[in-house]
């Protein structure tokens, strides 16, 4: 008992009344957070019924993972509970965060079946900052485009006109998108793949450029049917490869100049580009039309003049 007669309690009494060990309650006691109101008279520590009060709180504030810094300056009412929660929201947010990514990139690492030095390279890239990773994809169309007109209008802003916005929670296989799509870009091969693209002068290019939405539509029926087509496994060479064609380009078309401009078609990894672009900002990429033009040139070859 104190002077006042209210009731106190050691610490030993304080614990059992808590549940919490006497060690606990000592530490919280010998750095400040729960001061005792008073000794006695053999020099024991003691405590009142606001103790009790007091310890709940601390011990709330740890369970929710609060420092003791943050716990000593709700008790000196430096600062509300509720302002320390906010921050630590806020705290808590950016672990789930790191969290999140780590367990991506672990995911892509078990994945690939990554080494040593992938795995670095993969962490490393996975963690840059919204910044850094848009000032990678800008190093690489600076580059691309780098003294060239703009003949190919429709093109450079195709390339130019998408982020790379990785989410502040990315899923594995955007994670995974975006690792492939900084190493894509960064690869000399590509870079000159595209640059001749963009570089390209050909009328038939300028025309698509002026008509985007027509090359656009005329790409998605070559993958309709001429991707069909090969599915189905229907030979090149075949009648039904020749009756594709007049539906395709219209009957009587000069079919030499078609296998000219279409060549062996669009590469397969500036496809590759765009759909990793897609996949990295959250998007389900469109079904690509490039694995469809080997199987047309291969066709217009077989029937040209037909």
């Amino acid at each position: 008992m104190i002077d006042d007669g209210s009731e106190t309690f050691t610490i030993g009494q304080l614990a059992r009344r808590t549940g919490l060990p006497v060690r606990t309650i000592r530490y919280w006691s010998d750095i400040g957070a729960l001061p005792p109101v008073g000794r006695s008279a053999g020099g024991y520590r003691l405590y009142d019924a606001a103790s009790v009060g007091r310890l709940e709180l601390v011990r709330t504030l740890r369970e929710l993972g609060l420092g003791l810094d943050d716990v000593r300056r709700v008790l000196a009412r430096e600062v509300t509970v509720a302002e320390v929660a906010a921050a630590h929201v806020a705290a808590l947010d950016a672990q789930i965060r790191s969290l999140k990514l780590s367990r991506a990139v672990l995911s892509t690492i078990a994945l690939r079946q990554s080494g040593t030095e992938e795995m670095t390279l993969m962490n490393k890239l996975a963690r840059l900052s919204a910044l850094e990773r848009k000032q990678i994809i800008d190093d690489f169309t600076d580059d691309v485009f780098a003294g060239l007109d703009d003949t190919n209008a429709h093109f450079h802003a195709r390339v130019r006109g998408v982020a790379a916005e990785l989410p502040d929670d990315p899923t594995p296989r955007q994670v995974d998108a975006w690792i492939e799509l900084a190493e894509l870009v960064e690869d000399d091969g590509f870079r000159a793949l595209v640059r001749r693209i963009a570089a390209s002068n050909s009328e038939d290019f300028r025309e698509r450029s002026r008509e985007p939405q027509a090359y656009l539509a005329f790409a998605k029926q070559v993958a309709a049917l001429a991707g069909g087509a090969q599915e189905r496994g229907v030979a090149p060479d075949s009648a039904e490869a020749d009756a594709l064609l007049d539906e395709l380009f219209g009957v009587g078309a000069d079919r030499a100049a078609v296998l000219e401009r279409v060549g062996v078609g669009p590469d397969l990894r500036v496809e590759r580009y765009f759909q990793l672009l897609a996949i990295v900002n959250g998007y389900e990429p469109q079904p690509g039309s490039a694995a469809a033009f080997p199987w047309l040139a291969a066709a217009l070859r077989a029937h040209v003049g037909g």
